[in-house]
């Protein structure tokens, strides 16, 4: 179970983990803390670099730069429009397989290992109680 919780602090809110770890949230007015949808996007992409980095590696093809950008852009109120994970790679020197081995690592993560981008897929029930 994967859980969350997310608090009013005296400058805006913040979502903390049980490992400690903790990250302002805020309006697109707030500095230093991340909006709800920068939270998602942020989720995605990094759901996908740390499933791809390790099955990359694990094949002998460590990448010297692994990072991505994830935009989207609001269509509507309330709606985004299609998010694309963009990745930014810099290729092992030396190294003539890892591209091919990069591009099908991530196609298979993007497509079917990744939770976030699966529940993004996927419909699902979200439950309120107050």
């Amino acid at each position: 179970m994967a859980d969350v919780r997310v608090e009013r602090t005296e400058d805006g809110f913040r979502a903390v983990n049980g490992r400690g770890a903790a990250v302002a949230i805020g309006d697109g007015d707030t500095e230093g803390a991340f909006t709800p949808v920068e939270l998602l996007l942020a989720a995605l992409g990094g759901c996908e670099l740390v499933t791809v980095e390790p099955l990359t590696a694990k094949r002998g093809h460590r990448m010297a730069r692994l990072a991505a950008t994830v935009q989207a852009d609001k269509v509507a109120t309330s709606t985004l429009g299609t998010i694309t994970v963009t990745y930014d790679v810099e290729l092992p020197e030396g190294d003539d397989e890892a591209e091919d081995v990069l591009k099908a690592v991530a196609a298979r993560v993007h497509e079917k290992y990744c939770t976030v981008g699966n529940a993004l897929r996927e419909p699902m029930k979200v439950d309120q109680v107050v």
